[in-house]
């Protein structure tokens, strides 16, 4: 048994009826003369049609490729060693060149083959593995007002100033925000309103896989049920946060919660007041946050809106995580490997506010943060930007550390964590040399084999201006 932590020769009627046809025309009959006749007549006039049809169509297509090769000898002798010459402003292609097109044929990316254990049954958490640093970590559960005379405003991700901020980044006994900030007695809530059952039902979770849509920005994705062992169903937490607006287009569309609150394995959990009026931020809390959502779990697995899990969740703690020996998982980015690109990518679609980034990389720069240099023996990851779609963690010490000051990050910059990682990354590494973070950045065709990749249903731009 599994143990968990310790665990059809005939001719064709057509072909007779035509010989049948062709020997009747010449038996006599009364009028057969005047058959034979008017078939005469009829072939000779045909012939006469097609031959016309046929001349016509001739002379058109002489006097085409005369009129063309015209045109292709006189702008040769003008442009000869031009292969393209604009004429009446289009483009006229040489010979040798395809035309041009407008269509962007991006790159395929596909899944590689993941050697996952055959079966949870005898899948046994290795002995020892949560044996990593150890130090105690405490969150800033309430914020009080400097004085009372300052324009204070409850948020959800507190007023971190930046000496606390540089603090945070030590391992070590602390008390650090990390989200879920109230202000003081009086003030309304700063946002991710639970219901008590919800939470009661969270906090006994010992593995939890999650995800989340809101502001209706995608489908529902019901994990592949056939691919989840029993265990796992009885087992592992699936829940799928969404929000008010999010439920209700989910129940127009035709899924609705049962008795129990669920959708298929999808445990609903209804967030209200959203601490962000960006969905993307809001969507970084269950995202960063599993260890204080789910506070007795061990292990969670958390997958974008827009992936259908279709891998056993207990198989992928055992490859990525204690196989690997490491604590926490993350795929690289299947195109780009550097904080410069990730940047000028962002800037080029309009991911966010041009000044905002910039504004925010500067500040990286300034801490530190260098481009990749794949050549490097010395650096520490495979890439320097994450594709963060899927995230498998272990919830020790430096895992919930390390997605603590990530979600900081977000929470005092841009949504767009892809720039924040390498910086949060390498400041913890630099800052405790001798206290080892085990981040597996495996490749990211492992993570296509994890689930279907669908797209996201349209969503509405960003305010960039």
């Amino acid at each position: 048994m599994m143990r968990l932590f310790g665990n059809n020769n005939e001719q064709l009627p057509e072909r007779r009826d035509t010989v049948s046809g062709f020997f009747k025309s010449f038996r006599k009959t009364v009028h057969g003369s005047r058959v034979v006749r008017r078939g005469r007549r009829l072939g000779r006039t045909t012939r006469i049609k097609f031959s016309c049809l046929f001349l016509t169509l001739t002379t058109s297509f002489l006097l085409y490729l005369a009129v063309f090769g015209l045109k292709v000898n006189f702008h040769g002798k003008i442009g000869n060693s031009i292969s393209v010459t604009e004429v009446q402003g289009e483009h006229l292609t040489s010979r040798d060149q395809k035309p041009p097109t407008n269509k962007h044929h991006r790159k395929q990316h596909l899944p590689c083959d993941v050697e996952f254990a055959e079966s949870v049954t005898y899948l046994v958490e290795p002995e020892g593995f949560m044996n990593v640093a150890q130090f105690s970590l405490e969150f800033v559960e309430i914020e009080e007002r400097q004085s009372e005379t300052d324009l204070y405003k409850p948020r959800f991700g507190g007023h971190q100033t930046l000496e606390e901020r540089e603090k945070s980044f030590y391992a070590t006994n602390q008390k650090l925000h990390c989200g879920f900030v109230k202000g003081p007695p009086g003030y309304p809530s700063t946002g991710f309103d639970l219901d008590e059952k919800d939470n009661a039902y969270m906090k006994i979770c010992k593995v939890a896989v999650s995800s989340c849509i809101f502001g209706s920005s995608d489908f529902l994705r019901r994990p592949t049920s056939k691919q989840i062992s029993e265990y796992s169903k009885k087992n592992v937490c699936f829940v799928m946060f969404v929000d008010e607006q999010t439920l209700s287009k989910l129940s127009a569309e035709g899924n609705t919660r049962d008795d129990k609150g669920y959708i298929g394995m999808w445990k609903i959990v209804v967030v209200r007041n959203l601490p962000y009026k960006d969905m993307r931020r809001t969507g970084k809390v269950p995202k960063f946050l599993s260890h204080r959502l789910f506070p007795s779990a061990r292990y969670s697995i958390w997958l974008d809106s827009k992936m259908r899990l279709q891998i056993d969740p207990m198989l992928i703690i055992e490859y990525f995580l204690w196989r690997k020996k490491s604590e926490y998982a993350i795929s690289n980015h299947y195109d780009r490997h550097c904080v410069w690109e990730e940047v000028q990518q962002n800037k080029r679609l309009n991911k966010y506010n041009h000044t905002a980034i910039d504004e925010q990389f500067a500040f990286y720069q300034s801490d530190g943060l260098v481009k990749f240099d794949p050549l490097n023996p010395n650096t520490p990851l495979p890439s320097y930007v994450p594709e963060g779609s899927f995230i498998v963690r272990a919830h020790t010490p430096m895992s919930n550390l390390f997605s603590c000051l990530w979600f900081n990050e977000v929470d005092r910059f841009t949504s767009r964590d892809q720039l924040s990682f390498a910086y949060t990354y390498l400041k913890l590494w630099r800052t405790n040399q001798d206290v080892p973070f085990n981040l597996n950045m495996f490749k990211d065709c492992e993570r296509r084999s994890l689930a279907k990749l669908f797209r996201h249903r349209p969503f509405p731009p960003p305010n960039i201006d």
